[in-house]
């Protein structure tokens, strides 16, 4: 059974959101995936991760630099995970039975997007009916997360 997050985003970009949950997975020594819809969203995704912080440095690749079994956080756009992580970081969804792989799963949507926030209805459904626990977090205006539910 995996645990899913489900982190519901109203006033943060998905990149800077993404990055710091990262740092944190991090920190706790957890290996990391981040799936994407397409490969230029990964690398994009890279990039933004090497410039988000002045005072954090986050080590991570992609299909294009190679050695993905040497990356503590690993980005991609298909349903691999070439560097045995542990974490899996959604950013545009993603099929249950692939979440079910991992021990955490963190899913981020935009909340002010309204087919963001119905398809993340769609996905805590098929999550809840495949038996994995979850939990539903907002982000707070002061900053940081507020876990708003579970089941």
């Amino acid at each position: 059974m995996t645990e899913v997050g489900f982190y519901h985003l109203l006033d943060q970009r998905l990149d800077d959101a993404l990055a710091q949950l990262l740092e944190k997975a991090h920190e706790r020594g957890m290996r990391s995936l981040v799936l994407t819809g397409s490969e230029a969203r990964s690398e994009a995704l890279a990039g933004h991760l090497w410039s988000y912080s002045r005072d954090n440095f986050l080590p991570h690749g992609t299909r294009l630099d190679g050695r993905a079994d040497e990356q503590p956080i690993f980005l991609t756009d298909r349903e691999e995970n070439p560097n045995g992580a542990t974490a899996l970081f959604l950013v545009e969804g993603g099929p249950v039975e692939f979440v079910g792989r991992f021990e955490r799963c963190f899913d981020l949507f935009d909340g002010r997007d309204e087919e963001a926030v119905t398809a993340a209805r769609e996905r805590w459904k098929a999550a809840k009916a495949a038996g994995h626990k979850l939990t539903y977090w907002r982000r707070q205006e002061a900053g940081g997360w507020k876990k708003e539910a579970e089941a």
